[in-house]
């Protein structure tokens, strides 16, 4: 349990680390276009929304303070 507890939590800092630069940024980056950045987005959101909801669960954050939180994070994460 424990093992299990330490690799959760280095995943959610692991995630955090990576979204500091934006879904956008990244694409940028990667001087993607077209459909490759649009699946590049799509991934990166979900990836985004899956964290943020995540943080929220782990704020016990609930109803519109969640919701409000989950937004405010996954429009950070992405850029967009």
């Amino acid at each position: 349990m424990k093992t299990i507890a330490i690799a959760l939590a280095s995943l959610c800092f692991v995630t955090t680390a990576a979204m500091a630069e934006s879904c956008a940024d990244q694409a940028t980056a990667k001087k993607l276009a077209g459909a490759a950045k649009t699946s590049f987005m799509t991934k990166c959101t979900k990836d985004a929304q899956a964290s943020c909801d995540t943080q929220a669960a782990d704020k016990k954050l609930a109803g519109a303070a969640k919701t409000s939180f989950t937004k405010k994070c996954v429009t950070d994460a992405t850029g967009i």
